[in-house]
């Protein structure tokens, strides 16, 4: 039976090939007959009913799916042609990679965050979610629509100051308020793709909306929305690369690998990161991925590894990441890296590792961070305090922990939530006035953003 929308995915890649439907047809029974499937004879009509929304019974989606890798000269899926049984694949991390069809992918994802439909955005793990990240960031798409209705000048220079607007408002205060708006701004985005991009625009289009990709996964990422995040920032790497920018897909893909480490999947978060130190170019993706990969290395108890790659961030840091670093990785500096470090201690002292103490990383952290970085330095500031208990310093911890929470209280973050609950477990084994007020105060703070992860 037809679907009422039809197969919009199945379309554009047959666009894409240039032939008509019956060669499409002709080339189809051509290859089933050679692999033994005789039965397998369409027409011009057939193919028609295909894109109308019939679905084919296999093995049409496999041959189907070859004819047109081979038309197109890149590999095409039964996903990719939204041939499944289901149909398109809304909670698969795959992306087509055609511009069209991801833009209507994307949506898809945005409308069904709208209705709140967290379960059916499972979090991608393991291999898949590997290979996908490999795709992603190794290839472009084939851009069909050339109209202009979609974008002009004004439009995108528009789009550029609304994600600027949006990220500096997220790194100050958290963006649970703006969450929703701004992965609306994603939706209207995926719309406008569809209805076309002028090639002139396209490397500002898609720069634009990478960058605004990747602020909505960050942003649903730290609602807890994890599924959706991840399906956002996949369409974040996607569009990098339509822009011709690699390195931003390679940012893109540490945010994704920082969420696994964050929800207790450190080996997948390792295995993403080992696909983006292969894509990383500039000095400073090269820094934050050997920075985040340390970070992994700590949590999954290995010292050694860890301080080898640490030690690299340190002295691509050292030498300089150039006078021309990218506003989309310029956050990553010597004070960011502090952070990993401090992380990571904390993780190797809790496997039994020593080494420095991890308050002596949160205070170089919180020396280095610069203005309008507040949910961060907040993150900073309840960490210390809890390295601070941990290393059985507890008058000190209670007073850097009040501190601490008279700023945790002014950021909407589950983030700095989770932070709390590490707080809360550094304080277990102290009964004093002071902390007693740590507790009750990091309790209430903690309850009004609920998690239940650490981070």
């Amino acid at each position: 039976m037809a679907s009422r929308s039809g197969n919009p995915h199945l379309a554009l890649w047959i666009a894409a090939t240039g032939l008509s439907h019956g060669e499409i047809a002709r080339r189809l029974h051509t290859t089933a007959k050679a692999r033994g499937h005789r039965q397998v004879a369409p027409d011009a009509t057939r193919i028609r009913r295909w894109i109308d929304g019939e679905r084919p019974r296999p093995p049409v989606p496999a041959l189907l799916a070859d004819v047109l890798s081979e038309a197109v000269d890149q590999p095409v899926t039964p996903g990719d042609l939204g041939l499944t049984a289901v149909g398109p694949v809304l909670d698969s991390i795959q992306l087509p990679l055609l511009t069209e069809a991801a833009a209507q992918t994307l949506a898809g994802w945005t409308q069904m965050d709208f209705m709140n439909r967290r379960d059916t955005l499972k979090l991608a793990l393991g291999a898949p979610l590997i290979l996908a990240a490999e795709k992603m960031l190794g290839g472009t798409a084939r851009a069909l629509n050339h109209d202009r209705k979609g974008f002009d000048a004004d439009t995108v220079t528009a789009l550029e100051e609304v994600t600027a607007f949006f990220t500096k408002a997220d790194a100050s205060k958290g963006g649970a308020l703006y969450r929703s708006a701004i992965v609306a701004q994603l939706d209207e985005v995926a719309r406008r793709i569809r209805d076309g991009v002028p090639p002139k625009l396209k490397t500002r289009v898609f720069a634009a909306t990478a960058d605004l990709a990747a602020l909505a996964g960050w942003v649903s990422h730290d609602a807890g929305r994890y599924g959706i995040a991840q399906r956002l920032w996949s369409y974040g790497t996607y569009a990098a690369g339509e822009a011709g920018q690699p390195d931003r897909g390679v940012e893109i893909v540490t945010r994704m690998s920082h969420q696994l480490i964050y929800l207790g999947h450190p080996t997948d978060a390792l295995g993403l990161l080992g696909v983006a130190a292969q894509k990383a170019a500039l000095p400073a993706t090269k820094a934050l991925v050997a920075s985040q990969t340390g970070r992994v290395h700590a949590a999954l108890g290995d010292e050694r590894a860890a301080d080898r790659h640490l030690g690299a961030a340190d002295e691509l840091l050292a030498d300089g990441l150039g006078d021309d670093v990218p506003e989309w990785v310029a956050y990553f500096d010597a004070a960011e890296h502090a952070g990993a470090c401090a992380v990571s201690a904390r993780d190797l002292a809790g496997l039994g590792h020593g080494g420095r103490p991890a308050s002596t990383h949160f205070e170089d952290a919180l020396k280095l961070r610069k203005p309008g970085f507040d949910r961060v330095c907040v993150m900073d500031r309840v960490g210390l305090a809890a390295a601070l208990f941990d290393e059985g310093e507890a008058e000190q911890g209670a007073a850097a922990a009040h501190q601490a929470l008279d700023d945790a209280a002014r950021i909407d973050s589950t983030l700095v939530a989770s932070r709390l609950n590490t707080l809360l477990d550094a304080a277990r084994p102290y009964e004093t006035v002071a902390v007693d007020e740590v507790r009750t105060r990091a309790k209430e703070i903690a309850a009004a953003r609920p998690t239940t992860v650490a981070a």
